[in-house]
């Protein structure tokens, strides 16, 4: 090999090495500060008296001042029996076994001939706290949190089906497509945690829930408010260590170098929220693997901790793990956190008492312990904790291949609760008739319930919105809802 040869492999090894490490940082940077310090070259000049609107995480003021800055949504896929948990009902107790006395046309969406006859409540009830407030016996652990939970026991929906209902809770509209009130939370506010995602979705291991990803959509806003699921079984997330070490104001040399050009080719580009989100996306998973670890690591926990939510117990292991990673996501300034359980354990058409009283040995425990562990750590004044499902269950039972054991759905009530962020412990809400069927008193819509949380957060429902050809969308929809402010604080 000549020398001339031999001299032109080297510089070439030489840049080839130099731009994958620390010398490359460092020379793209002077590359950089030498030729691009004239921006003016990057801009297209049909743009240059056009506002650039960039959609990403960054915290946001909210509209007034707010009582919660975080919310962890316990959702409970399938529709819990209202009467059977938080809504006792001497009345239909005493007529169990009897015909219901009204139209059986008003009471599901079964046909009439699958409908059996009235069901008394499944469990014992009792009073607990100060309040006073009812729950049923299959949840020791949540009552005794009584007096920090306010009960909707009025809630309504628009749709009797699973599908619907879902997308209803979620999103405020019947159909698929609009994004979910999580998404619509960190468009508004963004997060204090540039580190960790904004908006975390944390399943279940047996099984994504009824509507899979739809749950947590960004619809039609940008993609980058939508929820990011985090693994259900061993790591959360993947590759958090970089597969090498190198100096940290290396790391951060490159990152700062990485960022600025980001901003050229997003500012070359603008009105193109796919791309906004890429580079946030990106952006995101290299800040992640210098804190995410920490947060997801559990082991860090006191034995006493682990063992108040039920980790390690064979019931309550896995949804011990996703509320006790739930407080630790919102405790670094993750803004929105869901919980799911698989497809839709709550939905019990056959076999009730059975159905209910395992579903409540998984959860009850692990939420009593989520609700405590916030308070003793002065977490549950700004973080607002939701429990509840898409919809009710009926006062009477329904044919099914168990004979008639179960309940089936029921949009015309249902029960929710709330916790911290500026609720009302110690409250219930709301009034059903005599058979918990139909909401008599001081009802709550879906689009309330939304509103209700928006206010929470410091948000103006009417004013939180997306404009989608030429139009202004919103979570709550056309007609106006109403905040619930006998709930709050």
């Amino acid at each position: 090999m000549s020398e001339q040869n031999s001299n032109k492999n080297s510089r070439r090894d030489f840049f080839a090495r130099t731009c994958d490490g620390v010398f490359g940082a460092a020379m793209a940077h002077m590359l950089y500060q030498d030729f691009f310090d004239d921006r003016s070259v990057f801009a297209e000049e049909t743009h240059l008296n056009e506002p650039i609107k960039q959609y990403n995480l960054k915290p946001k003021k909210p509209h007034h001042p707010a009582t919660a800055t975080s919310v962890i949504h316990l959702f409970m896929n399938g529709g819990p029996s209202q009467m059977d948990l938080f809504d006792p009902k001497p009345i239909l107790n005493k007529m169990d076994g009897k015909p219901y006395p009204g139209n059986v046309e008003d009471i599901g969406n079964q046909s009439t001939a699958d409908i059996g006859v009235m069901m008394g409540g499944q469990y014992k009830f009792a009073q607990h706290g100060e309040s006073g407030m009812w729950m049923s016996d299959v949840l020791p652990h949540t009552a005794k949190m009584a007096d920090d939970i306010c009960l909707i026991n009025s809630m309504w929906t628009d749709h009797p089906n699973h599908d619907n209902a879902l997308y209803k809770i979620h999103s405020g509209q019947l159909f698929m497509g609009s994004p979910t009130f999580g998404a619509w939370s960190v468009y508004g506010l963004g997060s204090e945690n540039q580190n960790l995602p904004a908006y975390v979705v944390l399943n279940d291991p047996l099984g994504l829930p009824k509507n899979g990803t739809r749950n947590w959509t960004a619809g039609y806003l940008p993609p980058v408010y939508q929820g990011t699921p985090f693994r259900p079984t061993g790591s959360p997330v993947l590759n958090l260590k970089p597969q090498y070490e190198q100096p940290s104001a290396v790391t951060e040399s490159a990152r700062d170098l990485l960022n600025q050009l980001d901003e050229i080719h997003r500012k070359d580009r603008p009105y193109y929220p796919h791309l906004d989100a890429r580079i946030e996306s990106y952006g995101l998973a290299a800040r992640m693997q210098m804190s995410a670890g920490e947060a997801l690591d559990l082991s860090r926990e006191s034995k006493q901790t682990l063992s108040m939510y039920g980790v390690g117990e064979n019931m309550t292991d896995s949804f011990a793990r996703r509320c006790l990673l739930a407080r630790r996501l919102v405790e670094r300034g993750v803004r929105f956190v869901q919980l799911f359980l698989e497809e839709q354990p709550w939905d019990s058409h056959a076999d009730l008492a059975a159905n209910h009283r395992g579903t409540c040995q998984r959860t009850d425990k692990p939420v009593a312990a989520l609700l405590q562990d916030l308070k003793q750590r002065g977490l549950l004044d700004s973080a607002l904790v939701i429990w509840g499902g898409e919809f009710g269950r009926t006062p009477t039972t329904q044919k099914s291949s168990d004979g008639f054991s179960g309940r089936d759905h029921n949009m015309q009530a249902f029960t929710s609760w709330m916790a911290g962020g500026g609720i009302k412990g110690g409250t219930s809400y709301g009034k059903t008739d005599e058979f918990g069927h139909s909401v008599v008193e001081n009802p709550v819509s879906v689009h309330d319930f939304h509103a209700t949380i928006l206010h929470l957060l410091g948000l103006y429902h009417e004013k939180l919105f997306f404009t989608r050809s030429g139009l202004e969308t919103r979570l709550t929809g056309i007609e106006p809802p109403r905040v619930v402010k006998e709930i709050l604080n």
